[in-house]
Parts: C-alpha cells; structure tokens; sequence
C-alpha cells in the first residue's frame, strides 16, 4: 500500500494498530518525511478471512486526511541479485538524479532503494547534492563499471560503492 498525507505525531503508530487489529503483519517498508507530509510505502500480508476487513479500514484513514492506495498481490519470491550500497556527493545542479540514474541503467544496475538531500557546503554555502542507494546487479561484473561512470559525470562528484 501507499499512504500519503500531511504529516501527523502517532500516524505510523495508527497504521500499525490497523493492521494489527485486523490480523495483518507488517512485513517491509520505506516510510519518509518529506516538507511537512508523510509518505510511505508499506507491504502488509493477511489471512484471507480479514484482506476484506483490513482493506476497508486502511481506506477509513482517508477521513483522517490520509490518501491511501492499496494493491493485491501474491506473495512472490524474488531472487536476490548481487546487490551495492552507492554514496554520491558533489555541486547540486538540475538534472543530477537524472544523470546518476542514466549512469547507473548504463552500466545495468537496477536501483531499489534512493535517498537524496540537499544540504550547505561548510565553508561555502553552496549546495551539495548527497544521494544513497541501493544498486542491484543481475551481472556481478557490471558493478566494477559503476563508479567509473557516475565520476565520469563531473569532477566534482565523490562516489563509494560498498559491497554488501
């Protein structure tokens, strides 16, 4: 499910309550925090019997100002490709995220996980641009290519890639 809203002190603890009180079980998810609203992306299993009861009740959150977006689906089995933790850092210009993800498509990544920021140099005060993610590989040789390529973006980008 996806959950959008103005953010609220306890909304994390009244979703778990619904999903609890309705025999759910709160497998994974990515939760934020984003200019004063909340987002998240939960994925929640239930026993048949209560999908119906949970499903009505999550969209009652609605009155409380929430948009919530659910989907059916079985539980699949994905198999886990080798996988690197990326950390870039340099000058934030308009179209970076673009670039980064070009660069990393281009050397066969897949990401599933990214975090970015804009935060004040130090001493400056110019803008930095900071990005985390979580980088997949179906060919293992592929992740060598993927720091060359985003430093080739710009000389002011700092890349690690952590094997994990």
């Amino acid at each position: 499910m996806t959950i959008l809203g103005s953010d609220q002190r306890g909304l994390v603890r009244m979703i778990a309550a619904v999903v609890e009180q309705h025999g759910g079980s709160w497998v994974e998810s990515r939760l934020a925090r984003l200019a004063g609203h909340f987002a998240g992306v939960i994925r929640v299993e239930c026993p048949t019997a209560g999908r119906d009861a949970l499903e009505a009740a999550l969209s009652n959150l609605e009155a409380q100002g929430l948009r919530v977006t659910l989907i059916r689906e079985p539980i699949q089995v994905v198999e886990a490709a080798p996988r690197v933790v990326c950390e870039v850092l340099g000058n934030d210009r308009p179209g970076i995220v673009r670039e980064l993800t070009d660069a990393i498509a281009r050397c066969g990544g897949n990401v599933e996980e990214l975090v970015t920021d804009v935060e004040s140099a130090p001493m400056s005060g110019d803008l930095l641009f900071r990005a985390r993610g979580v980088v997949s590989f179906q060919d293992p040789a592929s992740i060598a290519l993927l720091q060359s390529a985003i430093e080739q973006l710009s000389d002011d980008l700092s890349v690690s890639i952590i094997h994990s």
